[in-house]
C-alpha cells in the first residue's frame, strides 16, 4: 500500500522542480538563429546573468553542465603546468581540482573537513607561505551540495587580498546563484561559474562563466585555450560565436522565463524565501536529531547553507530504507548522500522553485517515514518548522 499518486516530487539538489511557466516556455517553434529576435534574446540573457553574478565583467553561456563550465574557467586562464590551490569543503571543489589535474595543471588541496566550511585564516596562512607566487589560481565553491557547507566567499576574498597574492580567485556558484547573495566584483572574485538546473530553475544543459578584468588579462596568455570554450572566440562580432555554433534555443527560452520569474519576485525576496525555508528545514532536522539517530552533516549552524540540508546517521547506519520509503510509499525523492557519507544519510533540497507547501510536505513525508520505520527521532519536527514560519512570516 502507498499514499502516492501522480509524478514524483523532487526534493533533490538538481535537477530541481521547474515552474510550469518554464516548462511551457519550451513548447514553441524554434527561431531563425540569425534573426534579430535571437540576438536580442542572447543579449538579454547575458545582461541578466551579469546581474545575478553582480559583475561588470563578461558573461558566457555554454551548452554543458557545470563540469563543462569548470573546464571553461580553467582553460581560459591557465597554462599546463600552472598550479592551483583547491579549498576543500566537500566534494565539488575537489572535483574541480580533479578536472584541472586531468588537463595538465598542478593541483594542491588545502585540506578541510567534510563537516565544516573553509577557514579563511587557513587560506591566508597558505598564501603567505607561497613567496614565489607559484599558485596561479584558487578555487572554491560557495555551497557544496554534497556536504551542505556554506563558504563565506566574501571573507575568503578579503583573506586573499590581505596577503597581496596575485592568484586568481575562482568560485563555483552552481548551488547558490539565484538563491543566496553573491557579489562577484565587490568580493574580489576574478572568475565565477554556474549551471542552469538548480536555483535558475531551468533544465540541465546550460552552464555559465563570468570573467573579471584580471581574468581577461590572464586569458591573453593562457596556454590551454581550446576552440569551444575560448572567451575570445565567443566575444566575436558574429552572433553564433556566442554559442560556438547553433544556440540551444529551447533551453534559452526556458532560462529567459526563469530569470523573468526571479526578477519579478525580486532578488532580495528570493534570498529571503530561501533563508526562511532553509531555517524551517533546519528546525525540523534539529528536532528529529534529538532522537540520536540522525545529525546535521555540518557541525556549526552558521556554516549550513540555505539551498540544501545534508543529514547523516550518527552511527554510520544506512539511511537507504528511509529514502526508499519516502520515494516508493509517498512519492518524495530525497537526495542521496554523496562522498564520505555515501548511503549514510540523505539531503533535502530547498532551492529554486520552492515554497512553503513543498518544503512542509517534504518534511511531513520524512517524519511519516521515521515513524513508519520505527527510527528513533525527536517528535514534532514538522511542527517545529511550521511554528518557525508562523513566527517569521507576518500576516
Amino acid at each position: 500500500m502507498t499514499v502516492r499518486a501522480g509524478r514524483e516530487f523532487l526534493a533533490i539538489p538538481g535537477p530541481t522542480t521547474m515552474p510550469d511557466e518554464v516548462l511551457q516556455a519550451m513548447h514553441r517553434p524554434a527561431l531563425d538563429i540569425y534573426s534579430n529576435q535571437m540576438v536580442e534574446l542572447t543579449e538579454s540573457l547575458l545582461a541578466d546573468l551579469s546581474k545575478l553574478f553582480a559583475t561588470k565583467g563578461h558573461t558566457y553561456t555554454y551548452i554543458a553542465n557545470g563540469h563543462g563550465a569548470w573546464e571553461a574557467t580553467l582553460s581560459n586562464v591557465l597554462s599546463r603546468g600552472d598550479k592551483v590551490l583547491v579549498l576543500e569543503s566537500g566534494r565539488f571543489a575537489i572535483g574541480w581540482g580533479q578536472a584541472a589535474a586531468a588537463m595538465g595543471v598542478e593541483v594542491e588541496v588545502l585540506r578541510g573537513d567534510w563537516r565544516r566550511a573553509i577557514r579563511p585564516a587557513e587560506v591566508e596562512a597558505r598564501l603567505k607561505q607561497d613567496k614565489d607566487h607559484s599558485i596561479k589560481a584558487i578555487v572554491a565553491v560557495q555551497v557544496d551540495t554534497a556536504s551542505g557547507a556554506y563558504n563565506d566567499i566574501e571573507a575568503i576574498g578579503k583573506a586573499i587580498k590581505s596577503t597581496g597574492h596575485p592568484a586568481l580567485f575562482m568560485v563555483d556558484t552552481v548551488a547558490s546563484l539565484g538563491c543566496m547573495p553573491f557579489e562577484m566584483d565587490k568580493w574580489g572574485i576574478d572568475v565565477a561559474m554556474s549551471g542552469s538546473q538548480k536555483g535558475l530553475m531551468t533544465p540541465p544543459g546550460l552552464s555559465f562563466t563570468a570573467a573579471g578584468e584580471r581574468a581577461r588579462e590572464a586569458h591573453k596568455k593562457a596556454g590551454m585555450r581550446t576552440p569551444y570554450w575560448d572567451w575570445t572566440f565567443r566575444d566575436g562580432e558574429v552572433h553564433y560565436h556566442k554559442y560556438c555554433g547553433t544556440p540551444p534555443e529551447h533551453l534559452l527560452f526556458a532560462l529567459r522565463t526563469a530569470l523573468d520569474l526571479i526578477f519579478a519576485e525580486g532578488l532580495e525576496n528570493v534570498f529571503t524565501r530561501h533563508r526562511l525555508l532553509a531555517e524551517a528545514t533546519r528546525r525540523a532536522v534539529g528536532t528529529w536529531a534529538e532522537g540520536q539517530w540522525i545529525a546535521f552533516n555540518i557541525s556549526e549552524a552558521e556554516e549550513r547553507c540555505d539551498t540544501v540540508t545534508a543529514v547523516v546517521t550518527r552511527n554510520g547506519d544506512s539511511a537507504q530504507p528511509l529514502v526508499d520509503y519516502c520515494r516508493e510509499k509517498c512519492g518524495v525523492v530525497l537526495g542521496r548522500a554523496l562522498g564520505k557519507s555515501e548511503s549514510q544519510g540523505f539531503r533535502i533540497a530547498h532551492m529554486g522553485h520552492v515554497n512553503a507547501p513543498m518544503v512542509l510536505g517534504t518534511l511531513g513525508v520524512i517524519e511519516v517515514g521515521l515513524n513508519a520505520l520505527n527510527i528513533p527521532h525527536g517528535k514534532g519536527g514538522t511542527e517545529a518548522a511550521i511554528e518557525y514560519l508562523g513566527e517569521s512570516v507576518g500576516a
